[in-house]
């Protein structure tokens, strides 16, 4: 008997790092992987959100532990790294802080705005990489590497500025690419996924000040909707699991059909 096809689904005795895992995507990427069985890192600027995540995934018979770090900040997030091994190894990294934090058009961005966009969507991809893939190559175990990445590395979008944000998008995708080639001889894989609108609280929150840019992106849905959060957690899971052993170096499209067009 090989089993169930769904066995290889199963994350038992894993244990996950997700940063930015007190909201939004990273809060359901983390319930969902706890729910296929592994144990929890929760990495995110706000204790109060991270703890709250810790206590839906205890509620739910998991195990989660937290650590408060903003990891756009290099020493921190170095820190949150060393903080996370201590503890033992880590065996799925999943990088998911990012966000548009500006609206403004090229001409008006300043050098400072435009590093500060790299920071948020690109830097500390390569920093837990570096230091997270290390030690699952000391550890000689393989791993699992999941970048949140966005359609926005592959298109530009349309009535919004902040143009940093596809940049470091696409930076982010090849980032991907390029640790999946150098590492799959130790069993380490790399993906990244890429979505499209999802209604997150930040999104909502990019709702309330002007809902253009919400709206025209709508409209280039094929399926008429944006996604929801809890609809990105079984994509991470088959990304994070056995089910994927032969799949590194890919980006997965979720957005509803938006890149179809």
């Amino acid at each position: 008997m090989t089993g169930s096809v769904l066995d290889k689904f199963r994350l038992d005795g894993k244990r996950a790092m997700i940063t930015g895992s007190g909201r939004g995507l990273g809060r359901q990427m983390a319930l969902a992987l706890s729910d296929a069985g592994a144990s929890l890192v929760l990495v995110g600027r706000g204790a109060e959100s991270i703890e709250a995540t810790a206590g839906e995934i205890a509620e739910r018979g998991g195990l989660a532990e937290t650590i408060v770090a903003d990891v756009t900040k290099t020493d921190a997030c170095t820190r949150a790294c060393e903080a996370a091994l201590a503890n033992g190894p880590v065996d799925i990294l999943i990088n998911n802080v990012g966000g548009r934090s500006l609206n403004i058009p090229i001409a008006e961005t300043s050098a400072a705005q435009w590093r500060e966009g790299m920071a948020l969507n690109l830097d500390h991809y390569f920093l837990t990489t570096r230091l997270i893939g290390a030690a699952m190559i000391a550890a000689g175990n393989g791993g699992r590497i999941i970048n949140m990445g966005s359609i926005s590395g592959m298109i530009v979008n349309r009535d919004v500025g902040g143009r940093h944000y596809e940049t470091a998008k696409a930076a982010v995708m090849h980032f991907t690419k390029a640790v999946a080639v150098d590492w799959a001889k130790y069993g380490i894989t790399a993906n990244a996924i890429s979505p499209g609108l999802f209604m997150t609280d930040a999104n909502r929150r990019w709702e309330e000040i002007d809902r253009t840019p919400i709206d025209s992106f709508v409209s280039g849905v094929p399926m008429g909707r944006p996604g929801e959060p809890e609809e990105i957690g079984p994509l991470a899971v088959y990304l994070a699991s056995p089910a994927s052993s032969y799949v590194t170096g890919a980006s997965f499209v979720i957005d509803g059909g938006y890149t179809a067009w």
